[in-house]
């Protein structure tokens, strides 16, 4: 079979493009330290009602003035609902699902999450303007997806 002058050129120079793209993202990942997570925290979704700290979703307020959120997100609630927050406070959110992949952004900040049944996610976010935000649910998980949202509560902070 004969291939043309300009046909093996551009195949060469398709080959040449991709080795280089690749050559970039291997770079570009370890030069940056990308790695996968050295530590996941998982808990059974089965039974994560009986979970020591899934068990009773709610807000606790630590002696140092921070705010601990143990949330859990099932078709179609949010639990607990409404969290209320004091203003200022670091609020650390560690939430999970029961049942589906959720996901959970408080709708005006940057708040925005994942919530993966099996898996424990969590981050911290500061709350600076008291004020109700709403919180929705950001992956299709049914029927009544549109339906599952929640509030927040930001409430003046008393110091």
């Amino acid at each position: 079979m004969k291939v043309d002058l300009y046909e093996k050129i551009w195949m060469w120079a398709s080959v040449a493009l991709i080795v280089v793209f690749l050559t970039t993202l291997a770079l570009a990942a370890g030069s940056q330290a990308v790695r996968p997570p050295s530590h996941i925290e998982t808990v059974d979704p089965t039974t994560i009602y009986e979970h020591p700290e899934f068990g009773s979703p709610g807000v606790e307020t630590r002696p140092d003035g921070s705010v601990l959120v143990t949330g859990v997100a099932q078709m179609f609630i949010w639990d607990p609902d409404p969290i209320e927050v004091p203003a200022g406070a670091p609020v650390t959110f560690r939430l999970t699902s029961a049942d589906v992949i959720h996901g959970f952004q408080v709708v005006g900040t940057n708040a925005n999450a994942m919530v993966i049944p099996g898996y424990v996610t969590e981050f911290t976010m500061t709350f600076d303007e008291p004020g109700e935000y709403l919180i929705l649910c950001h992956e299709y998980c049914g029927l009544l997806h549109h339906e599952m949202m929640s509030k927040l509560i930001v409430e003046e902070s008393s110091s």
